[in-house]
């Protein structure tokens, strides 16, 4: 294995299409689309970048994978039933600004029937509703057990602590927005870059990529002035949290 080496933007696209090919040949009708995603999609490639493919086919007992490499760069193949693959781009969860950009900017190989965009015009017309949901989930869900963490880390240690409630904050803009993120590397920069906005994420996130992370009090202080702007700007946006002491049945 001699690891990533640089090849340009041409020299991947020749290999997808190889290897788009090689899947034909091997599963024939049975291949209704193939495509390409990731940066070699979105045409951000770097010299390093791996290739990633989407084979959709007409029948499958299971959604699976394959991931290798060839020594000097590595390759990925997910292989989904039509079914599967559209109830995923039509879904909603903390997770999606990160997940699902994929669906807009799949970039077909092979797809006689048009189904990629089929698939994209399904991603971009989920209802606002999913949206709402996906975001009061997450303050209940991730948010509130982190602030209940972060707070026992005030109490009784320890006072090393990497403020996660940035990135579920981004998540939460980008919902929000209905804005998708380019790449993970790329989250907090591009929801800083949103215009709406908690006021406190933007000295959190900034904290967490300059790498200033040494003082445990203000960190806990920057995480509890977002965690209440959150709370403000949800409650102004409409996203409102319900509280119960019943069992939600």
């Amino acid at each position: 294995m001699i690891g990533p080496r640089k090849k340009t933007s041409d020299e991947r696209m020749q290999i997808a299409y190889s290897i788009a090919q090689q899947v034909i040949a091997k599963y024939g009708a049975n291949v209704r689309a193939i495509g390409i995603y990731g940066s070699l999609a979105r045409k951000t490639d770097g010299p390093f970048s791996d290739i990633e493919l989407k084979c959709i086919c007409h029948q499958l007992d299971h959604s699976y994978s394959y991931e290798w490499t060839a020594g000097d760069w590595k390759a990925e193949v997910n292989f989904d039933q039509a079914e599967v693959i559209i109830e995923e781009a039509i879904t909603v969860d903390e997770d999606w600004p990160l997940t699902n950009g994929k669906f807009f900017n799949l970039q077909p190989l092979y797809d006689p029937s048009g189904f990629f965009l089929e698939l994209k015009d399904k991603a971009a017309t989920v209802e606002n509703a999913r949206f709402k949901e996906a975001i009061c989930k997450t303050i209940v869900e991730e948010m509130y057990e982190y602030m209940g963490k972060l707070r026992n880390i005030a109490v009784q240690g320890p006072t090393t602590f990497l403020p996660i409630l940035a990135m579920t904050g981004a998540m939460i803009v980008g919902l929000h927005h209905k804005q998708c993120y380019t790449t993970s590397a790329q989250v907090l920069p591009e929801a800083l870059a949103m215009d709406d906005q908690p006021h406190g994420l933007k000295a959190l996130a900034e904290m967490v990529m300059t790498g200033n992370l040494t003082n445990p009090q203000q960190i806990i202080a920057a995480c509890e002035n977002f965690w209440q702007t959150l709370l403000q700007w949800t409650a102004e946006k409409g996203y409102q949290i319900k509280c119960s002491k019943e069992i939600p049945w």
